[in-house]
């Protein structure tokens, strides 16, 4: 059979070259010409389809919901558009979406707080292990003890900003378009989509955030949620593509492959997956009990499982 499926685990499947996406009794069925291979949906965590030509059935897209799987669809660029995700994935979501509206603001100022300061740690720790200038790393230890509940004076901001030129160069703005910002925008977007899936799998509804509020963003709790994850792709990218000039297929299949293996979360390595899946946990107990203790944040270090 030709190569047209790119399995980067049993946990992510990428999808490059095929002509129709299936089902076949519980399994996806892919198909390239003569060809054809399935995958039971039990075994898959995403699907990522970079092919703007394949077929998708109605069919497999249902019962890949019934399964949890996070379906990622690509545009012509290659980056993640579209994530189709349940409706309503846990049994309890009615219950769960009541709670989730009666998050008290003392909770959301307080949690929101713990993030930022889980993301600027991991960025300090991002610049310490690529032996950045310690002038930068002492002013984001400076913005991360200033940081005030819900970060009204925007210390996450500020020490972006730093962070991000001392890491990929003095002129390095995030809205550029190159290829160390086409990296970043796909590793972060499928993040993303795991935090999303993940979020809809515990009966949370992702529109509604605790920073974010965008009327027409779908993902505002995911976006609360990514960012202590962020720096883990920053760490990757830095260490894999600095140099690149084009963003290829080999990068975008290094980055899924990246996402497959292991962090360090609770002093254990843990899949990715494993590890947004238990930071969920920690987040929404904070939330609705105001109890902080389960909060831990992922290490930036990727490890081969």
């Amino acid at each position: 059979m030709s190569l047209f499926l790119y399995i980067m685990s049993w946990r992510i499947v990428y999808i490059e070259e095929a002509d129709y996406l299936s089902l076949h009794l519980d399994n996806l069925k892919v198909t390239k010409g003569n060809d054809e291979t399935t995958i039971p949906l039990s075994d898959i965590n995403s699907i990522i389809i970079d092919n703007y030509k394949t077929t998708l059935s109605v069919n497999l897209l249902n019962k890949c919901m019934d399964y949890k799987v996070n379906v990622v669809l690509c545009d012509m660029k290659h980056l993640p558009n579209t994530i189709i995700y349940p409706y309503s994935g846990n049994y309890q979501a009615s219950l769960v979406l009541k709670e989730q509206l009666s998050w008290k603001e003392e909770n959301i100022r307080r949690v929101w707080k713990i993030i930022v300061e889980g993301k600027i740690i991991n960025q300090m720790k991002v610049l310490k292990e690529n032996n950045k200038s310690i002038d930068v790393i002492l002013k984001l230890s400076h913005y991360l003890n200033e940081i005030e509940p819900l970060d009204v004076t925007n210390r996450e901001g500020l020490a972006a900003k730093l962070y991000f030129r001392e890491l990929f160069g003095e002129k390095f703005l995030r809205e550029d378009e190159n290829t160390i910002n086409a990296c970043l925008n796909y590793g972060y977007s499928i993040i993303r989509s795991m935090i999303a899936r993940t979020l809809v799998a515990k009966g949370l509804n992702p529109h509604i955030g605790i920073f974010h509020k965008g009327q027409f963003n779908d993902f505002n709790l995911a976006d609360d949620i990514i960012e202590v994850f962020r720096p883990i792709i920053d760490n990757y990218v830095y260490n894999n593509f600095l140099n690149e000039t084009f963003f290829t297929r080999e990068m975008r299949l290094n980055i899924v492959a990246s996402l497959t293996r292991k962090v360090r979360y609770n002093e254990k390595k843990q899949s990715i997956s494993n590890a947004i899946n238990a930071y969920i946990d920690g987040i929404i107990q904070a939330l609705n009990t105001g109890n902080y203790s389960q909060i831990y944040f992922p290490e930036t270090k990727i490890y081969d499982i």
